[in-house]
């Protein structure tokens, strides 16, 4: 099967949709929690979270265009910088995947879909309670992208709150302990499993592959 530019941009939206969020390959599911200045909470799942850097501890993820569009995940950011990014469990996946319905400013995800609201101190936005795997953010940039209008939205980590288990004595995150799920496409999710464990590469100690 192979498909043209052409071929690409005749599809049927949907379809295009479905093919083109999966090339990539199996992404991250995550939820980002918000809040308003008046308290109105905001939940909303993304696969496009990504590790910019380590010092500092920097993530980054995709916000499609605002226009006439409301995004209220955006708004509640640029209004008070804090925002939670939340791993998906197998557990609470399907929840999760509905907070992608398009609801109005007085309705919460998490009330919909039945997830948890769950704060620490002098930190605005809340948590998943749900989710044992999860990152408190400060707002630092957006960087637009005129090509389509989407924008990155880098932050930095402020909190992070994990469970003991998932760290090994070699300091590797193990993602498969909290049975974390990925999404590929627009709504199929996949489970993770570890099949392997490489050291830490250095030239002189590459092996040989012959």
């Amino acid at each position: 099967m192979q498909y043209t530019k052409k071929q690409i941009q005749a599809m049927d939206r949907i379809k295009r949709l479905k093919i083109i969020n999966a090339v990539s390959g199996i992404k991250p599911a995550n939820l980002i929690g918000s809040i308003s200045n008046d308290k109105k909470t905001n939940l909303a799942i993304f696969s496009s979270v990504i590790h910019l850097g380590s010092s500092p501890a920097l993530l980054g993820f995709i916000m499609r265009p605002t226009g006439d569009v409301p995004r209220h995940t955006y708004e509640n950011i640029m209004q008070n910088g804090h925002y939670t990014i939340n791993h998906i469990h197998r557990s609470f996946a399907q929840k999760a995947h509905y907070t992608s319905a398009k609801l109005d400013r007085e309705s919460s995800e998490f009330e919909i879909c039945k997830l948890t609201e769950e704060y620490i101190s002098n930190f605005k936005a809340p948590f998943v309670k749900e989710s044992t795997f999860k990152i408190g953010m400060q707002f630092k940039q957006e960087i637009n992208i005129p090509l389509n209008g989407t924008s990155l939205i880098i932050g930095e980590i402020e909190h992070l709150i994990l469970p003991l288990e998932i760290t090994k004595e070699d300091q590797d995150i193990d993602l498969s302990v909290t049975d974390t799920v990925g999404i590929s496409g627009l709504n199929t999710y996949y489970g993770l499993e570890k099949i392997a464990h490489f050291p830490y590469v250095r030239t002189n100690e590459l092996p040989d592959f012959t």
